[in-house]
């Protein structure tokens, strides 16, 4: 009986083993693709990566970095937003700063009103005192030549009726006050002068240096408000209001890296595609005037012609995803750009990537 029990299960677990088997060796019928894959439309054509740009003529997006460091106080502008050249884009908190120009304002005009008062010498009312210190001492010299004049004429008349040292008092008292009339008149003749040219000169110097540092601290005082360089569209703005910036950027916290404050794009009628060509294929690369691409959107079965604008002669080492100057790669690529007519019924964006094929002009699409 035991023995007849363990041959059906046998028999069970033989039968259960064949049909797992037929099951999982039946092939299951692929899913159709979402979208067709990419393909090579030119007979010779390489395949490049391509990475999507706001179209500039030179370099790549505008990278917006302050010039001073600081705590955002204001965002006046939204990711999206079409700016024009000269728009305040953010502000720092700049009271210090401000501090410091109001301060030098208030020197530079303390030295311009020091050197308006140089040049304005000599003074009404110090002209005045010094003549007035001038008859004084004319008088003072008319009183001492009278004095020795009435104890000569009595001596002429009397020797015993002045004393030899009276006589020699009104002498010295006469010499006494032609003296001072003689440092009254220089001091007049001084004030009448007016400032010496070597103080005016000094004056001039010291109100130039602080009209200068005040112009100076100005200028640093506007660089505390990011303004856009140019025309354009916000693409990004990577700090908010309470973030610390400086002038390598704003702390990017999934990263923990270092972006741009700001990120601006081109408002013009065209996006670019910038390729990066692997060194190897360089030499497939046809005559520039014969360099024809398309760019095939990921996802969906979108292709467009692209307009080819210029390389950049220079082979560099390829950046990988992390884009970490650190990184170590040992692949070099040369940059080009391309360049087409954004489409108005899809939505492309700077920073997409897209699949580039690079053909010749006399390559017949297949």
């Amino acid at each position: 009986m035991r023995n007849r029990v363990l041959f059906i299960l046998s028999v069970i677990g033989l039968l259960g083993g064949l049909v797992s088997a037929y099951i999982f060796g039946i092939q299951k019928k692929p899913m159709p693709p979402v979208f067709n894959p990419a393909t090579n439309p030119y007979e010779k054509g390489i395949y490049v990566n391509g990475i999507l740009e706001s179209y500039q003529t030179y370099g790549e997006n505008i990278n917006i970095y302050p010039e001073v460091s600081g705590t955002i106080t204001q965002i006046l502008v939204s990711e999206g937003e079409t700016v024009r050249k000269g728009t305040p884009l953010l502000m720092i908190e700049e009271s210090v700063q401000r501090a410091t120009v109001e301060q030098q304002r208030s020197q530079a005009e303390a030295a311009r009103t020091i050197l308006e008062e140089l040049k304005a010498q000599p003074r009404k009312e110090n002209l005045e005192v010094a003549k007035a210190q001038v008859e004084l001492g004319n008088a003072n010299v008319k009183s001492a030549q009278d004095s020795l004049d009435k104890l000569r004429a009595s001596y002429a008349l009397d020797p015993n009726s002045v004393s030899k040292d009276s006589l020699d008092n009104a002498e010295n008292a006469l010499k006494v006050a032609r003296a001072n009339l003689e440092v009254a008149q220089k001091q007049y003749e001084l004030t009448k002068a007016g400032a010496w040219s070597y103080d005016i000169e000094n004056q001039e110097k010291q109100f130039e240096a602080l009209s200068k540092a005040y112009l100076a601290s100005k200028a640093l005082l506007a660089k505390y408000t990011l303004i856009a360089p140019s025309d354009g569209v916000i693409l990004s703005v990577n700090a908010t209001v309470g973030s610390y910036i400086s002038a390598q950027g704003a702390y990017e916290t999934y990263t923990q890296g270092l972006d741009p404050v700001v990120v601006m794009g081109s408002s013009e009628a065209y996006l670019a595609v910038r390729c990066y060509i692997d060194e190897i294929l360089i030499h497939r690369l046809p005559q520039t005037s014969e360099i024809r691409a398309r760019m095939f959107i990921r996802g969906t079965d979108i292709n467009i012609p692209l307009e080819f604008v210029r390389f950049q002669p220079y082979v560099s080492p390829k950046i990988e995803l992390s884009n970490q100057r650190l990184e170590r790669v040992d692949v070099r690529v040369l940059p080009a750009i391309f360049r087409f007519e954004r489409p108005k019924n899809l939505n492309l964006f700077p920073g997409q990537l897209v699949d580039v094929y690079i053909g010749a002009r006399e390559e017949k699409p297949k």
